[in-house]
């Protein structure tokens, strides 16, 4: 039991070497330019054999990159939702934080952006449970009288967007914290209830 667990945590290491790899080649060089060579390259992997061994195409290692990015949005974010208490807090420590994120990894940003722009699909089923994420938070909001009545789905796609839209911008220099305000404002008047 003890060798196939440590097996397991040597392959998911792996893995996660070669998304990350993936996410740095996809930002310098393009898409076009992301290739298993120059991933190994990146990586300092001897063998192109070794991408194909864990990956069994170049969609699925896309798809990998996309969990990755996903995956450390969500650690990144994680201390400040766990801080902050109540669904307005919520709410505003959801958008600064992921704001943050995005200025902070333009790299992930890039990768994601050269998925998108070259007809792979992108998030499917984690923008879902993303958006998902966002309309119970809404919920609870509405349910303790913090937020008005709205559709939840539908406020969740919107900040979903919004915040997406502003990515390129971010990585291109727009401040951070100005956009993460207007954004904190913006759905701060959208959702809350009249008093």
């Amino acid at each position: 039991m003890e060798i196939s667990a440590t097996r397991h945590a040597a392959t998911e290491a792996r893995k996660a070497q070669i998304a990350s790899a993936t996410i740095a080649v996809l930002a310098r060089r393009g898409y076009a330019g992301t290739t298993f060579e120059a991933i190994c390259e990146h990586a300092g992997l001897s063998s192109k054999r070794l991408i194909s061994y864990h990956f069994s195409s170049k969609n699925e290692l896309f798809a990998a990159v996309v969990r990755q990015v996903i995956d450390d949005a969500a650690a990144y974010m994680r201390p400040a939702l766990d801080a902050a208490s109540g669904a307005r807090a919520q709410l505003e420590a959801f958008i600064r934080s992921n704001i943050a994120f995005i200025a902070g990894h333009p790299d992930h940003v890039r990768a994601v952006q050269q998925i998108a722009f070259n007809s792979v699909p992108v998030g499917g089923q984690e923008q879902d449970a993303a958006i998902g994420r966002l309309a119970e938070l809404f919920a609870d909001g509405q349910r303790t009288g913090t937020f008005r009545a709205f559709d939840g789905m539908l406020m969740g796609a919107v900040l979903r967007s919004s915040i997406d839209g502003m990515a390129g911008r971010l990585v291109d220099g727009l401040d951070p914290e100005h956009c993460a305000d207007e954004l904190v404002e913006i759905f701060d008047r959208a959702t809350r209830a009249e008093s």
